[in-house]
């Protein structure tokens, strides 16, 4: 997988100096999708809610990964690095709530050590989430919810400071359907007392990966996926077992559109082709051909794509990051 991470650019976790693409040669053959960022940077700081020890496997290979196990070993989490792709972690004596601001401002998904951290420490100071600068993208939704469930959050000195005696279950109402939102109340909600109910949630595929290793672990989360979600609070996490990531929804669907604007024939590993709906839709309607096999895809064309009109939107709708790759695609759509 290629990222950009500030200035620099990695693939596969290696810091590259520059990248040359020579362009011209259908894509073809196949590919083995890894592990979801999003679900694996939510994952890692949901481990520090588990008294004890488990097994994280189909991680995927990049620096949000590297850079949140640092940050977990700062805290006092041990860490083994089993293979570039799979950890075993003990989270069993965390020695200090404070996450180093120098590494939580480097990536936006920092904030869900706040949930985890309030919600089995009763506090919680880490730096403002840094990353992307993709526009305003404000982390109200996430504190209404702190404070809903009896925390107090206050935010100075580029730092957000969250404390909490005991959290207690809640109805929470989301204005919007955020993503991290709906996760971080996720993630404060477990060890709280009582039954938090959040209504309006977000329902994208990592948000269900969040909880059901959760819910290997020990915790007790119903309704992920859907509009209403319900975490009954429980007294202790344990672990004691393994988990493996879901695929990679965006990676999946970038390889997708690569196969149809390069012509090729691409079979996809390793994915679930149900996250994969609304992507496919958009490959076929510009003329693609698909081949579903449900736990793997083919897809290729052999002409000039069509054109199509696309709007993002929320799981299930279109994917906001798969934009930038469908808009390549059109660019070379026929006019007609």
């Amino acid at each position: 997988m290629l990222y950009y991470y500030g200035k620099e650019i990695f693939i596969g976790g290696i810091q590259l100096e520059k990248l040359v693409i020579t362009g011209g040669t259908p894509l073809k053959g196949d590919v083995q999708i890894s592990g979801a960022k999003n679900a694996a940077v939510a994952i890692l700081p949901a481990t520090l809610l588990i008294n004890g020890i488990c097994t994280i496997n189909n991680l995927p290979n990049i620096s949000d990964v590297k850079i949140y196990c640092e940050i977990l070993e700062t805290l006092g989490a041990k860490i083994i690095w089993n293979s570039k792709n799979e950890i075993t972690i003990d989270t069993t004596n965390i020695s200090t709530t404070e996450a180093s601001l120098e590494l939580t401002s480097k990536f936006r998904a920092s904030y869900y050590l706040l949930g985890s951290l309030l919600s089995r420490k009763g506090s919680a100071t880490v730096g403002m989430p840094g990353g992307c600068k993709l526009g305003a993208r404000p982390i109200d939704q996430h504190i209404k919810g702190f404070e809903a469930l009896g925390a107090t959050v206050e935010t100075t000195g580029g730092k957000i400071v969250a404390k909490a005696k005991k959290l207690k279950g809640t109805s929470i109402y989301m204005d919007i359907t955020s993503v991290g939102a709906t996760i971080n109340v996720m993630l404060a909600s477990v060890l709280a007392d009582g039954v938090t109910i959040i209504d309006n949630a977000a329902k994208e595929p990592h948000i269900v990966d969040v909880a059901n290793f959760l819910n290997t672990m020990g915790a007790d989360i119903r309704g992920a996926g859907t509009d209403t979600i319900k975490v009954t609070g429980v007294k202790e996490l344990k672990g004691g077992t393994s988990y493996s990531v879901v695929p990679d929804q965006i990676e999946a669907g970038t390889f997708m559109v690569a196969a149809v604007a390069s012509r090729g024939d691409v079979t996809l590993k390793n994915c679930i082709t149900k996250h994969l709906e609304a992507i496919t839709a958009k490959v076929l309607e510009v003329g693609g051909m698909v081949e579903d096999y449900g736990d793997s895809i083919r897809v290729y064309m052999n002409k000039r794509p069509s054109k199509a009109n696309i709007k993002t939107l929320p799981y299930p709708g279109f994917p906001t990051d798969m934009q930038s790759q469908i808009g390549v695609l059109l660019s070379i759509a026929e006019r007609k």
